[in-house]
This record gives structure tokens, sequence and C-alpha cells, in this order.
């Protein structure tokens, strides 16, 4: 149904209070499960002593992130810093030399943390791929392109290919497999869209150019080689009305969820108590049900932060790079579920709505599924856990098309088209609250265990039914609804007027 389908502002206050009180119900449970376990022999290696103006230990599961804003903080915002002072200098001089001095610096900070055998293995992926692109044809790209990273992936080409880095300290394997994987995937995006360009090619040092720009290289997003070029060669250098302003408030905004994060672990161990399958399995299940939401909260925060650093980066250097991902609580359908922007737009762009189209087809849906989720597969590093992730994502996605093509067709249209569109909103609020719990089942396992997630679901579905299962998808519900009141009022605030006559005579929702 179309945007117009408003609830009663009594309605939404209750679902708010509904949510507000049930969150703060799961936290307590998490609090007291963290407060009385925190000195279990099975936390000791993640739970460590924390701030002392706290005087509690604070969960440190998560190498990413105590990585990014601990241990190696000042190294990582060392190299950010200098290539933010060394791009603006050069930017004054040099203005149509930007994408140059982005890469002269860019490559030589891999140079120099990497080492030169690591550089020549990037070169040389670089330098296979090129020759590739010469030849425009785009099924020799991919061929080339996904070899290049099953020969990281896969054993025994990844190992014969790190040990030929040389050195050794904590963060070798993540640049390795970082630096190495983000590569390809922009060496594939070039050729790409040079198979796309109708005249002549690009060169090879537009290449390097796109690849060695450092904010990108070790972690990402991905910008896809037709804007990064576009923007990066644009000598146009003029800034937006409040634009600083802008980029200061979230760089501060930043930096506030990143100390809000370190207080929180400091008294909810959200990512310790899913490894511990004993305390888990004596935990209720409206606990359960808190940790997995929280996790998939949390993972998006992390994303959302570091994605938002380098973003920060970027912009300043003026570029519009890939938006952080839309909050887990947002989401209440597979077709917007992604917790990399970069990498989704990647796949979008070139194998999903590439082969999908308008993906009304269920045949062609299933194939554009099937082909983006091997490639992420690939991605991901091919193994028992990434394959059920898959599958089940794959499988979630195609779900959702057959019940909208089901419920499309007599006599459901004509019942949905006869009973107004705030219950429409409502029945269909109740399969989207189903749909979220899915999506968070599904990735949940990812992010924790199997064992976790299939723990969760049978506690919920299962052994919980009716009490737990009712009361988790009431909870959700209410989510789900103040979402989509959300999303119907900054629709409204884009088109105020979303209903226009067409020329059959019928009318649209846009």
């Amino acid at each position: 149904m179309g945007i117009k389908a408003a609830l009663p502002r009594y309605e939404l206050y209750l679902y708010s209070a509904v949510l507000a009180g049930a969150l703060i119900w799961a936290g307590s449970w998490i609090f007291e499960a963290s407060s009385d376990n925190v000195n279990r022999k099975a936390f000791k290696e993640s739970v460590k002593p924390g701030w002392h103006y706290f005087g509690r230990k604070m969960d440190a599961a998560d190498f990413e992130w105590v990585m990014w804003f601990s241990t190696f903080r000042n190294h990582i915002l060392f190299a950010l810093t200098g290539h933010v002072i060394f791009a603006k200098i050069f930017t004054l001089l040099a203005p149509k030399h930007r994408p140059l001095i982005f890469a002269a610096y860019g490559g030589l900070a891999v140079l120099v943390t990497m080492g030169w055998t690591f550089m020549t293995l990037v070169v040389s992926h670089c330098v296979i791929l090129y020759s590739v692109a010469l030849v425009k044809k785009k099924w020799m790209c991919f061929a080339a392109g996904l070899s290049t990273l099953a020969s990281i992936k896969l054993e025994p080409y990844n190992s014969w290919q790190e040990a030929l880095v040389t050195g050794s300290f904590d963060l070798q394997d993540i640049l390795f497999y970082g630096g190495c994987g983000f590569s390809i995937m922009r060496c594939m995006s070039f050729a790409l869209e040079n198979c796309d360009r109708k005249e002549g090619n690009y060169t090879f040092s537009d290449l390097l150019k796109y690849n060695f720009y450092l904010p990108f290289f070790f972690f990402g997003p991905i910008m896809t080689f037709d804007r990064f070029h576009a923007q990066a060669n644009n000598t146009q250098l003029t800034r937006k009305e409040r634009e600083m302003w802008n980029i200061t408030t979230k760089a501060l905004l930043h930096l506030g969820v990143i100390l809000v994060v370190d207080v929180f672990f400091h008294y909810l161990y959200i990512l310790t108590i899913p490894s511990d399958m004993k305390l888990v399995n004596k935990l209720s299940d409206s606990c359960l049900a808190g940790l997995a939401y929280s996790n998939l909260v949390y993972d998006w925060i992390k994303a959302a932060v570091m994605f938002g650093v380098i973003n920060t980066v970027a912009t300043l250097d003026h570029l519009d790079p890939p938006q952080p991902p839309k909050c887990i609580t947002m989401l209440y359908v597979f077709a917007e579920t992604h917790f990399d922007r970069g990498i989704n737009d990647w796949l979008c762009k070139y194998v999903y709505d590439y082969i999908g189209e308008n993906h009304d087809k269920i045949f062609k849906e299933l194939l554009a599924t099937v082909c983006t989720f091997a490639i992420t597969t690939l991605w991901l590093g091919p193994c028992e856990l990434v394959y059920i992730w898959s599958f089940f994502n794959c499988f979630g996605l195609n779900f959702e098309l057959w019940v909208a093509k089901f419920f499309s067709i007599p006599p459901f249209s004509i019942m949905e088209g006869a009973m107004g569109e705030a219950m429409s909103r409502r029945i269909r609020g109740v399969f989207n609250a189903a749909n979220f719990w899915a999506i968070v089942l599904y990735n949940v396992l990812s992010l924790n265990s199997l064992e976790f997630a299939k723990l969760v679901g049978r506690r919920i579905i299962f052994k919980g039914f009716p009490l737990s299962t009712l009361s988790v998808l009431l909870v959700t519900y209410c989510g789900v609804q103040l979402v989509k009141e959300r999303e119907r009022q900054q629709a409204l605030l884009e088109d105020p007027d979303p209903v226009k006559p067409v020329d059959d005579g019928k009318e649209k929702a846009e």
C-alpha cells in the first residue's frame, strides 16, 4: 500500500512504550548476566581490565574494535592524518594532479607498512586484471578477477602468497587479506568499467591511482571506479554551504559513539556471553533475544563508525564515498540487508541488478541472488559457516519475492484493496516482524556461532512457544510499525503529494 497509510498517534505511542520497556527489560537481564559472571573462567580471554573510573572490567572480545580504537589507534590516526595533510597541501598546489598525489602517498604508506614483496604482489594483481580489461570481455574480467580472488581465499594458494610478505606483526594477516581482497575487487570494477567504455581504454596509471587511495586501501569501503575516477579528477573543488560544519559534526559524533560503546562494554558483555554456551543455556528467553539483537546492532555500529571515520577523510578529499550501512533496527526485508554498503553497491551494480534487472521475475531473481551470494561466499572466504549464511540469506531474498507474488494475485490482492491502507499496514507488519527475526537469526550465526544461532532459534520458536514467541513478535511488530512511520514521514517530506495520475487513468504511489 502507499505511504499515506498513517496510524493513530496513540497507537504509535503505545508501540514506543512497549518497545522501550522490552529493551530495558532485556538489557537488565544482560547486565545481570554480565555482572554475576564477570569472573568466570571462560571470560578470562575476552573480559579485560577497563577504565579505572568505572571499577569494572570491559568486554574486549572484538579484535577489530580493539585494534581500531585501542591498540593500533595511534598508528591508524597517524597514517590518516598524514594523508589529510599531504593531500591538502598538494591539492592547493596542483589540483589537477590530486589522484596522482593520493596514489603516491598511499603507495608509499603501503610499501613502508607491508614491504616490497606485498607491494609487488598487489601490483601483479593490477597488471593481470588490467591486461584482461583491454580485451573488453566482461566474462573474462569476471573469470580473471574471481580466480585472483580465489587465490588469496583458498588453500594452498593463499598461504603461499602470504608467505611472500616478510616481517611479522599483529596486524599482518588483516592487512594482507584486506589489502589484497579490496585491491582485487577494485581492479575488477576498473576492468568492468573499461568494458563499458565505448572509445579507447583507461590507462594503467588510472588503475593505480584508483587502487592506492590509502583511506580505502586496507579496510574499504569499495567505491566503484566510475564514481572515483569522476570525483577524483574533478578540478572544481568547492564546498557546499555548511559542509565543513557537517564534516566536523560527524567526526565528533563518531568520537561520541566510540566513547559510548566503550562505556557499554563495561556493563554489557554482549560479545563474550554468546561464546560461553554453558552460561547461554541458563539464560532466559528474553536475555537470549536481547543478546542476538544487540550483537547485530553492535556490528552495524562498528561498521558505521569505522566506515564513517574513513568517509570523513574521503569527504575532506572532495569525494562522495559509500555511506555507512542501514541500521539493523530499520531492516525488515532481506532486499535492504547489508553491513558493507561498498560491497553491496559493487555486487548490485555488476551482478545483482545486472542479472535480475527489475527483480520481478522469479527465475531471474533466483539466478541473480545465487550468483551474488556465490561471489559473496568467495569474498568472505569459503567455509561451512559462510555456506550456511549464504544459503539462508539467498533463500530469504527469494522467499520475499515468492510471497509478494503469491499475495499479489486474487483473491488476496482484492482483499487487501478492500481493507484499507491502515489495516493493510498492520497485517504487513506482522509478516515483517517474523521476517526481521529471520534476518537476525540468519546473520547472527556469522557474528557469533552456529550453535548460538541454533539455540536462540530453538528457544524462541519452539521451547518458548507460545509465550516467548508471541512476546518477541509483539515487541518486534511495535518496532516495525515505528520504522514504517518514520519511512512514511520521510517519504512525505520528499514528495508531499505522492499519488499522481498516470496515462491509463489509474493512480500510483511513487
